[in-house]
């Protein structure tokens, strides 16, 4: 019974997002996953020995145990309600998807950049950028934070919305959810640097795993999208052709590389991380200069993304569960 009202719990938590986002006052169950990891690499840090090996193991054993309480934390409450009621069954589904869904939460934390940036505020600008990027931004030009901003649109376009929606299609708020383990932990442990080089491994390659097929989705979808909402497909695609593996990430430049293209601007390019630089390829042509106007740009061709996704993956899982209940008929 759950899998016939999954669609309609997605689109009912879809639109939920996009009406009120993600509001301070309202816990968000992603911070437990967040909780959970942090507790989790105290206790295995104190099991496993303080090598390569050691790391890598105890990395492991946080990747097992956080996507095992993602997943199985919210197969039991959704089982528990639609055993209680159907309606209520349905409106935790849709609650859930709502918490795993982030668009309109990218778009309001990306906007409070271009507010900053119209005040001609830079220090607030800077800081306001700092909370939705993990390079160095104290030093970062107007252009700079500007290209920070629409980066992390582009990226989480991806990690944030569109791989959500097609994890959500696929397995429900249960599969949605093991998704946003995976994706939190590489967020917190994935990184490069002496303390989580080996640790953060098996998180890493996880991620890069899980988002393979949906980053590639996600720029594709983009690129179709950019003609739907006035920006410019054909060289979105030709930079996505051209620039998708311009990063150290296998995934995250699929669909930075569309929105380079579609905006005109160039992206990406060195960039200060905890102190050090790091020199990375450029994603993009410069036919123009990057401008704050490029921030609200970014915001559109993201929600066209998400509700073009939405339909497509929809009318997918319909046609699948379609052809199997006639199969099985």
């Amino acid at each position: 019974m759950m899998i016939k009202w999954t669609f309609l719990a997605v689109a009912a938590g879809f639109l939920i997002d996009l009406l009120i986002g993600d509001p301070r006052w309202l816990y968000h169950p992603i911070r437990l996953i967040g909780n959970l990891i942090a507790v989790l690499e105290k206790g295995l840090r104190r099991i496993f020995p303080d090598t390569r090996a050691g790391e890598r193991t105890a990395g492991f054993f946080l990747v097992i145990l956080v996507t095992a309480v993602s997943a199985i934390v919210p197969f039991a409450i959704l089982y528990g309600a639609f055993y209680l009621n159907l309606w209520l069954g349905f409106a935790v589904e849709a609650l859930m998807c709502y918490q795993i869904l982030a668009t309109r939460a990218l778009r309001d934390e990306s906007m409070k950049v271009y507010q900053a940036l119209k005040t001609k505020d830079l220090d607030q600008s800077r800081k306001a950028v700092s909370m939705i990027v993990g390079r160095d931004t104290q030093n970062l030009s107007e252009a700079g934070v500007t290209k920070a901003a629409v980066e992390t649109v582009a990226e989480n376009a991806s990690d944030g919305v569109i791989a959500p929606l097609f994890y959500l299609m696929i397995g429900g708020p249960v599969l949605g959810f093991a998704y946003k383990g995976i994706n939190t932990m590489d967020s917190m442990v994935g990184y490069k640097n002496d303390r989580y080089r080996y640790f953060g491994t098996c998180a890493a390659r996880l991620d890069d795993i899980v988002n393979f097929i949906p980053a590639r989705l996600s720029g594709l979808i983009m690129t179709a999208a950019s003609f739907l909402t006035g920006f410019d497909g054909l060289n979105a695609f030709r930079i996505f052709r051209r620039d998708r593996f311009n990063h150290a990430s296998p995934n995250s430049a699929q669909t930075e590389s569309v929105m380079a293209g579609a905006l005109c601007i160039q992206l990406a390019g060195d960039a200060w991380y905890f102190g050090k630089l790091y020199e990375k390829p450029t994603i993009g042509d410069p036919i123009r200069e990057i401008e704050p106007e490029d921030i609200p740009r970014a915001n559109r061709l993201l929600y066209g993304s998400a509700i073009l996704s939405l339909i497509l993956f929809g009318l997918v899982r319909m046609l699948v569960f379609w052809i199997v209940k006639g199969g099985l008929g």
